[in-house]
Order: C-alpha cells, then structure tokens, then sequence
C-alpha cells in the first residue's frame, strides 16, 4: 500500500461527461451532460453555447441569480438529480478571492461542479518527546463516509463567515474548543481536489489548520456527528494512511500534507515524494 492512492483517488482526468458552466463570462464549474435536457426546460435562466452552458446574463445580479437558482434546485430535488437540499448557502465564484456572482444552496454544489471550500483542523498534542494527534471517528449516521476516521474538526465554508470564524464555530459544535483556544490555531497552507461522486463533481480546497492542544485539553462529542475521538501517536495514524482506507477520502489529503510538512513523510524513504507534494493542489480552472 501507498500515500499516492489517495490523490490518485481524488482525480478526475477525464471531463468529457461534463459541460463547462460560466457566469458573467467566468468558468465557474462543470455539470453533467445527462442534466442538460432538464436544464433547458428552465427559460431564462440558462443558455446553451455548444459544449458549454451558461446563466442567462439578463439575471445580472447576485440576489436575481441566486433566486433563479433557488427555484431550479428545488426543481432538480424533486426530480432526484439532487439528494437533499441543505439549507446552508456556498458562494459561487470563479476563484476563492474573486467576487461573488451567486448564492447556492450546499446540497446542489456537487451537480454544478462548483468550488466549494472548507476548514480542516489538525490537533496535535507535544508531551516531551512524544508528539500525538487526535483523531475523530465520523457518525455512522454521517451521509458521507459514515464511521470513517477524519480530522478532529472539519466543515465546509458557508457564506458569509470568514475562515477563521467559521473553524472557531465548527471546533465549538464539533469537540466543544472555545474560541479562546482555537485563537491558537495556526494557518498552514491548503489542499484542493476535483473528483466524481455520485451526482457530479466534488471542486474542493480545504484551507488547513495546526492547533497544538494542551495535554489536559480532551475534546468533546457534542454536536453527534462524531462517534468518538482518539489520541493516536503520529507513527500510527502515518501508518494507518499508508495501509489502509480508513481515514475519509480528502482528510487522507490533509494528512499527507501534515506528514510532508512536519517531516513524518521524508523524500529520502518515499519513492512518490515529488508526485504526493505536486499532487495535493490542483490548477484552476482546468
């Protein structure tokens, strides 16, 4: 078993299935060629250029496009291309400093293949020499890789919340850290994926943090959607990344990014060094 399997299974090389989406003339996302039919029954809201399709340009404002959106998404919920509306609105944009062109609602970000961001933290516990992590174990109610083992707090970026606040709420609902102790948590850098899921595409960067917890500091199961929490030696959650697939498939990203950067995965012992740290960040728009 390897690191690289993980990158590799958060790919996709091939988007001949998918049709290129723009808004206000910037690529924004891709959407599956078998919705196209059901999109063209939406007048005045979507345009069709060969390969590509695009929202109408007369609905010229955030609000009139998002409201357009509002009434598709419900459409294509009822017709089953969409699992579940969330109720949590992602912006959608073509770049995460770009401005925003449209609110959508989360449980519609995969079919449009828009990008969608999120905040992952990794907590590390120092005791003299030993150096821990803690590691959750995901609901196994979650609808996505229930029971699989994640970061000790993780969540996407709904709009209107800056990062920094929305890592502080999700490590308040998700393990019960204030934000007193969250303020130490440092940024370190992202990692971004596109790969197919059923119903489209996940676009995702997932912008990382490191938080040294205090040894006396135990985190808390108190929103459910995690099962337990574990402190693993670090020797055994790299192991466990490299020979098996427990660990949910884009916390095994952050992981790897971790184990580069502290030194845990070490160009001198890994064969695929080079392929792991070009892999962990893709070009966009392509």
């Amino acid at each position: 078993m390897n690191y690289l399997r993980h990158i590799q299974a958060c790919r996709v090389r091939d988007l001949s299935g998918y049709s290129p989406f723009f808004i206000d003339g910037k690529a924004v996302g891709w959407i599956p060629r078998p919705v196209l039919p059901r999109l063209r029954d939406f007048s005045g809201v979507f345009r069709f250029f060969g390969d590509h399709v695009a929202l109408d340009e007369r609905l010229s404002t955030l609000e009139a496009r998002s409201r357009a959106m509002e009434d598709v998404v419900a459409a294509l919920h009822g017709d089953g291309f969409i699992r579940s509306i969330r109720g949590e609105m992602y912006r959608v944009s073509s770049g995460w400093t770009a401005p925003t062109l449209m609110l959508l609602d989360r449980g519609a970000v995969t079919l449009f293949g828009v990008r969608a961001y999120g905040v992952h933290l990794n907590g590390i516990v120092r005791t003299g020499e030993e150096f821990k992590m803690w590691i959750a174990r995901r609901s196994p109610d979650k609808a996505v890789a229930p029971g699989k083992l994640d970061n000790i707090v993780a969540g996407g970026q709904p709009a209107g919340l800056s990062l920094r606040d929305n890592l502080i709420k999700e490590a308040r609902e998700e393990a019960g850290f204030t934000a007193p102790l969250m303020r130490h948590a440092r940024s370190a850098g992202f990692v971004s994926y596109r790969m197919e899921v059923p119903g489209g595409l996940r676009c995702d960067t997932l912008f990382v943090y490191d938080l040294e917890v205090p040894d006396q500091v135990t985190p808390r199961c108190t929103d459910g959607e995690v099962q337990e929490f574990m402190l693993w030696p670090v020797e055994r959650v790299m192991s466990t990344l490299r020979e098996t697939d427990d660990f949910k498939f884009n916390v095994a990203l952050v992981l790897i990014d971790f184990g580069i950067r502290h030194g845990l995965i070490d160009p001198d012992r890994e064969p695929d060094y080079a392929r792991l740290f070009e892999g962990l960040r893709i070009r966009w728009p392509a």
